[in-house]
């Protein structure tokens, strides 16, 4: 009966959230509806969770983590080239502002809540370096081809590539991108496969392996609520711009608060997995979804660059550039022994509180 019920309101919930999207397009909503997007957003958001784990379970690892983070991330790209069409205030750095919130969001939010989540109900909880590794050497490479070079480059006045270094950052990253997944798929999928096997009573999935019409079902239903998180979120972001404005925060914020909500669903996912003691799936949704965010973002606003007017400013200030530093560090430390206690996961998330009192208060 219970899981009658899950399965019921899981299929509904985004169903709900399409109507609530098509309804309020183009209106601009005042405090009421507001909250009432917001609180048909996190249906939304867990249901997705629910149908990304129903996917994974049939397809196994790490296709699953790979399936979300994908999902999520081509979603994020059409938000960010939609809003930077409509040519709002900020919008020339949007882009930037959004990817690197991603960045910081999974390299240190959602690591740093896995880890601590793992090492206090496993002790010290172990997953594989080989594929922590590769993927941290993945994100770093992208962040700083994309993120750092713009600002040292001189083709340009400003944090701006040229049409040519644009094209050549988003080849290079579309090309990375693809080589990661042949690996984490293909050559050394075992890599990415969790150390210990999960905890049978906390485990709390489905029972057997879901037949391929749950599967089909569940994939069509996540990607419908992973279109209606976006699709709502871009509805409230004028909410989201007026209260920044109104608290004195920075116009960039605007780009954090998109990238939290858009990752909310992997950020549940990935906690959810630490919590059976399956702290590289964890890892491979952080990691995958930092990589995917960079590594198809830039090519899509290269691509969108063509016709869309005004700057496009990639490069990252001097507190930021310190910030992703530390944060490329502090994860090859945690990633190369293997394990980590609570001590690491407490570290990312000092780093990811930093990261966002800068971003508010720089």
């Amino acid at each position: 009966m219970l899981a009658r019920l899950r399965s019921s309101w899981t299929a509904v919930v985004p169903v709900v959230g399409l109507i609530m999207l098509a309804v309020t397009w183009g209106v601009s909503p005042g405090p009421v509806l507001a909250t009432g997007i917001a609180v048909v957003l996190v249906g939304v958001v867990l249901a997705a969770v629910h149908h990304a784990e129903v996917v994974a379970e049939r397809v196994g690892e790490p296709f699953g983590s790979l399936v979300l983070a994908v999902a999520v991330t081509v979603i994020e790209v059409a938000l960010i080239v939609t809003l930077i069409a409509s040519g709002g205030e900020g919008s020339h750095s949007l882009a930037r502002d959004t990817v690197f919130a991603a960045v910081m969001i999974t390299a240190n939010g959602i690591v740093g809540v896995a880890l601590l989540v793992g090492a206090r109900k496993y002790g010290i909880p172990r997953f594989n370096p080989e594929g922590a590794g590769a993927a941290l050497a993945v994100v770093t490479t992208l962040a700083t081809l994309t993120l750092v070079l713009p600002t040292f480059t001189s083709a340009r006045p400003g944090p701006e590539f040229s049409p040519l270094q644009l094209g050549f950052a988003a080849v290079a990253s579309l090309a990375l991108y693809g080589v990661f997944v042949l690996t984490q798929t293909v050559r050394h999928r075992h890599f990415f496969l969790p150390v210990v096997a999960a905890d049978d009573g906390e485990d709390g999935l489905h029972g057997p392996t879901p037949t391929n019409r749950a599967t089909y079902t569940s994939l069509a239903l996540l990607c419908a609520a992973l279109v209606a998180v976006v699709g709502l979120a871009k509805t409230v972001s004028p909410v989201i711009e007026a209260g920044v404005s109104r608290a004195g925060i920075p116009e960039s914020f605007v780009g954090v608060v998109i990238a939290l909500l858009v990752l909310l669903p992997e950020g549940l996912a990935a906690t959810r997995a630490a919590s059976r003691n399956r702290i590289q799936i964890s890892l491979n949704l952080a990691y995958g979804s930092a990589i995917a965010s960079i590594g198809l973002t830039i090519p899509a606003i290269a691509v969108a660059s063509i016709w869309l007017q005004g700057p496009l400013t990639l490069g990252l200030g001097g507190t930021q550039i310190v910030l992703f530093l530390l944060t490329v560090i502090v994860g090859t430390l945690t990633v190369v022994p293997g394990r980590a206690t609570r001590l690491q996961g407490a570290i990312h998330l000092v780093l990811f509180a930093a990261f966002l009192f800068l971003a508010m208060f720089p």
